[in-house]
């Protein structure tokens, strides 16, 4: 790519437009998009000089903030040849992003049909399948023969998004079944279309939200699938190409929640200053507020920690290993429902394995927790003459907050989702600030039960615990 940067650099020193156009017009498609990352400033240049099919193909697969700056540096004819030209789901997805003033700017440029078919596209809610999909397919009639069907192709596939798989139709539009374009051409021309349709038809509804298209795609293995209403009557298609570019569009935003921030709507280089900030900061005051609690937490049992103060040394731990094993379970669970995998009727299963998982996995630190204090008091008097019964506090509270922080960090994105909210917004900071502020109260709690005579000096005596514990555990 360097070199492609290098030579175009040279043509447009020497202003030779001539060779320029010859040569990006020779370039793959993705390698344009690249060069016009590279040089932002001459994106529009570019788009300009293009052939207008090939500015068409270059222009739909940049990101939005790059097609706005394009289209302000544009010529109004370029602009209308594009608009023109794009694919309606591309021109749907362009005009949802623009403001309103734009919008009715650009649509101007557009015959009466197609304006008719964008305002009706930019109808439908703004994550749902029909801002997605495009009335540009090829659709038969039943009682059609093979013969009949390769002509219409002939004559209006050109227009068409695919030509992979086609529809049929009765009556009122009324979507009937599909068929892959093999399946036509490998038979005999008089066969009549009834005959190769088998009735496993799987569609989308127009107001279904883009992310079940996702999954739908995803276990159905499909490069398009059709689009109707509630009457069933065929009103576009939706290709994997924009599921994919929807799919990405998802991740990014689940990662960026994930993350603790609000989902960018630009990259992140792109994306003004402060706009970034107040992104970021609504989370972190959420989070910082949460946070504050753990002092509180702390000031509670202050008098514990005065009187052993080894307890303290451990808090990090503690805290930590909560915090972490909530992120898992987390993070494990958004993923699975963003997959499909799981779902809110799933909760008492997800909740069973976080139950056996997170009690093996506290068990497992709790034991290395009690080692490590056990082996380290034999070479150490840091943790005083109590150690064995810290010890206890440490291995028991590991196994109770890891326990917690799995279940928490499982439960919440179900309990969310059941709400009505995004899942990923459960984000890791936010199980770990929760599983931060319990994981204290665990600890100190059960730390006062193990401990109890050396918290509580004035209290009776009623455990056997010191009793039966080593000389050197008790002087």
């Amino acid at each position: 790519m360097e070199e492609v940067v290098e030579q175009i650099e040279l043509l447009l020193k020497q202003e030779d437009t001539t060779q320029l156009k010859e040569y990006l017009n020779n370039l793959n498609i993705s390698d344009v998009e690249e060069l016009i990352d590279e040089l932002p400033e001459h994106g529009a240049k570019f788009i300009e000089i293009l052939s207008i099919n090939r500015a068409v193909n270059v222009f739909r697969i940049l990101d939005f903030p790059t097609q706005e700056r394009i289209i302000k540096k544009l010529s109004g004819q370029k602009v209308g040849e594009i608009i023109n030209e794009l694919p309606p789901d591309d021109r749907t997805a362009l005009f949802s992003e623009l403001h309103g003033d734009a919008v009715k700017t650009l649509i101007l440029h557009l015959s009466p049909s197609d304006r008719k078919e964008a305002l009706s596209l930019l109808g439908y809610k703004e994550d749902s399948v029909g801002r997605l999909m495009t009335p540009d397919y090829i659709a038969v009639k039943k009682s059609w023969d093979v013969n009949r069907v390769l002509s219409h192709i002939r004559r209006y596939g050109k227009n068409s998004e695919t030509i992979d798989v086609i529809y049929v139709i009765g009556e009122n539009g009324i979507l009937l079944d599909d068929i892959r374009i093999r399946e036509i051409l490998l038979v005999d021309p008089e066969t009549k279309i009834s005959t190769l349709m088998d009735g496993r038809l799987i569609s989308l509804d127009a107001n279904d939200p883009q992310e079940e298209a996702i999954n739908v795609f995803r276990m159905n293995n499909r490069t398009a699938l059709p689009v109707v209403d509630a009457e069933n009557i065929l009103l576009g298609i939706v290709t994997v190409d924009d599921i994919l570019w929807i799919a990405n569009e998802e991740y990014t935003e689940d990662i960026q929640k994930i993350g603790g921030t609000e989902a960018l709507d630009e990259p992140y280089l792109d994306i003004n200053l402060f706009r970034l900030v107040k992104k970021r900061v609504g989370w972190l005051i959420v989070l910082f507020l949460g946070e504050m609690l753990t002092a509180t937490a702390m000031g509670y049992f202050g008098d514990e920690i005065g009187i052993v103060v080894a307890l303290a040394f451990f808090l990090p731990l503690i805290i930590s290993s909560g915090g972490n094993s909530g992120s898992q379970a987390s993070t494990l669970i958004i993923q699975a429902m963003a997959l499909g995998e799981v779902t809110v009727a799933d909760w008492w299963r997800v909740m069973r394995r976080e139950l056996l998982s997170g009690l093996m996995l506290g068990v497992i630190l709790g034991i290395i927790g009690f080692l490590r204090i056990t082996i380290w008091s034999e070479f150490s008097t840091v943790y005083g003459p109590h150690w064995l019964l810290i010890a206890f506090t440490v291995g028991f509270s590991l196994i109770g907050v890891v326990l917690w922080g799995s279940l928490s960090g499982s439960m919440l994105p179900l309990l969310l989702k059941k709400l009505g909210a995004d899942p990923a917004t459960s984000s890791a900071p936010f199980v770990a600030t929760l599983v931060d502020v319990t994981g204290l109260i665990i600890y100190f709690s059960i730390a006062s039960i193990i401990m109890h005579d050396i918290l509580h000096p004035a209290a009776p005596l009623h455990s056997t615990v010191i009793n039966h514990l080593p000389a050197k555990a008790v002087h």
